[in-house]
C-alpha cells in the first residue's frame, strides 16, 4: 500500500485500474483508532472499522459499547455470540493505555495543555483476482506521520525524532514484528473474506449513477458530476473527437453520500472553445465491473446552471436533490474530524476480527521503559 499522509487518511478512495467486464478488486479492511486530549464535548476514545470504505463497527468512549454500524455485521454473532461483548471489554480496557500513550507524547513534544491529537490506521487489502495482499499500520500525532511499520523491511520507520526512542524498542522486539505481519498479511485477509460475504448483497452490489451536466455562469468550467453510484472503483473523463483528454480538465475527488453511495466530478475549462466545436466533447463514465461507458454528450440545452434555485436535473431531466449535494459534504467533515482525532495502541490476536486490545498478547506503549 502506498504509504499516505495521516491528514488524508480516513479521505482514501481505492480507485480501479481497468474498470470494464470481470475487472480485478481490491478489497480492504481498514481499522481507525483515535484518542485526543482537550477536546471538549467529544469522546476521549473513538475507534471505526470498515470495509470497503463503509463503516461497519463503532466504539467510543461515551457510550462504552462496541456496535454494529451495518445490519449484516450482526451476522457475526452466529459464529462467536460473545464477539460485540468482548469487543466493548477490550476497548475499554484499552482507554487508560491510550491516555498513558497520549501524554508519553505530550512529554516527547515538551507539551502541556491545549488540545492534542493521535491517530491510527492498520489493516489489509486483497486483490480478488491475483490473490495478492498488502498490510498497513500507520500511526500519526497531531495531524502528522509518528511511526510507521514496513512490512518490506519488517522494521518500523520513524518520521519525526520523537519517535526514534519508540521505534528502536518496538524493532528490538522481533517476535512482536512477525506477529504482526502475520496478522496483516494472513489473518486480517481472511477476516476481510469472511466480512466480504456477510455483507455480499450490500458490498459488492453494482449501481449506476445519474449524470448531469453542470455550470455556475456561462464563462465557468463546465462540470461532469456523477452521484449515487456504488463501489467507489469509477473513473470519469472529459473526450474530444473520442480522445480523452487532459489540458484544461479538472477532476474531483470521490465523495461519499449519506446513503452509501458515492459522487464524483470533472470539470473541463471551454474558454478556449467556440459553440460551434461543443458538439466534439463528451464526458465518460466508467465503474468497475460494468461493461458499457455512461457517455454524456456536451449540450447547452441540458446543462443547468445556478438559475435553478431549487434543484439540479440530471440529463434525463430528473431532479438531483441538492440535500443530497449538502449532506455529503457534511459527511465528509465529519470524517475529517475523526481522522484528525485519533491515536490507537495495537495488538494482534489470531482467534478473532482484527483488534489492537483483545487476547493474550501485551499492549504496546511509547514508553521505552513500561
Amino acid at each position: 500500500m502506498q504509504q499516505v499522509t495521516m491528514k488524508t487518511l480516513v479521505l482514501l478512495a481505492l480507485l480501479g485500474i481497468g474498470l470494464h467486464g470481470a475487472a480485478a478488486v481490491t478489497h480492504s479492511l481498514k481499522y481507525f483508532y483515535t484518542a485526543s486530549s482537550g477536546v471538549p464535548n467529544f469522546p476521549e476514545h473513538v475507534a471505526v472499522g470498515l470495509v470497503d470504505e463503509v463503516q461497519i463497527s463503532h466504539y467510543d468512549s461515551n457510550t462504552m459499547k462496541a456496535e454494529p454500524k451495518q445490519d449484516w455485521m450482526i451476522r457475526a454473532t452466529a459464529d462467536d455470540p460473545q464477539y460485540w461483548e468482548r469487543e466493548t471489554q477490550a476497548l475499554i480496557g484499552a482507554q487508560q493505555i491510550f491516555k498513558t500513550n497520549i501524554e508519553t507524547a505530550k512529554q516527547r513534544f515538551n507539551q502541556t495543555g491545549g488540545v492534542h491529537i493521535a491517530q491510527v490506521m492498520y489493516g489489509c487489502e486483497w486483490d480478488d483476482e491475483t490473490g495478492e495482499v498488502n498490510g498497513f499500520n500507520q500511526q500519526g500525532y497531531d495531524g502528522e506521520d509518528f511511526i510507521i511499520l514496513d512490512l518490506k523491511t519488517d522494521t518500523w520507520i520513524a518520521p519525526k525524532p520523537q519517535a526514534v526512542i519508540t521505534k528502536h524498542k518496538w524493532n528490538n522486539d522481533k517476535a512482536r514484528i512477525a506477529q504482526l505481519k502475520n496478522y496483516l498479511t494472513q489473518i486480517c485477509p481472511e477476516w476481510l473474506k469472511k466480512y466480504l460475504d456477510y455483507g455480499r448483497s450490500s458490498l459488492l452490489r453494482t449501481v449506476l449513477p445519474s449524470v448531469s451536466l453542470l455550470q455556475k455562469t456561462p464563462s465557468s468550467p463546465v462540470s461532469c458530476h456523477a452521484t449515487g453510484f456504488y463501489p467507489d472503483r469509477a473513473m470519469m473523463f472529459w473526450r474530444k473527437d473520442g480522445e480523452e483528454l487532459h489540458e484544461e480538465v479538472e477532476y474531483g475527488e470521490i465523495l461519499h453520500n449519506h446513503d452509501g453511495s458515492f459522487q464524483m466530478s470533472v470539470n473541463l475549462n471551454l474558454s478556449s472553445v467556440t459553440p460551434e466545436d461543443w458538439r466534439r466533447y463528451d464526458c465518460v463514465f466508467q465503474l468497475s465491473g460494468v461493461e458499457d461507458d455512461i457517455v454524456t454528450k456536451l449540450d447547452k440545452a441540458v446543462i443547468r446552471t445556478n438559475e435553478d434555485k431549487t434543484c439540479i436535473r440530471n440529463v434525463e431531466g430528473n431532479p438531483i436533490s441538492m440535500t443530497v449535494i449538502i449532506i455529503a459534504a457534511v459527511v465528509v467533515l465529519a470524517l475529517i474530524l475523526i481522522a484528525v482525532i485519533g491515536f490507537f495502541i495495537y495488538k494482534k490476536n489470531a482467534k478473532r476480527p482484527p483488534s489492537p486490545v483483545n487476547g493474550s498478547d501485551v499492549l504496546e506503549d511509547l514508553n521505552p521503559k513500561a
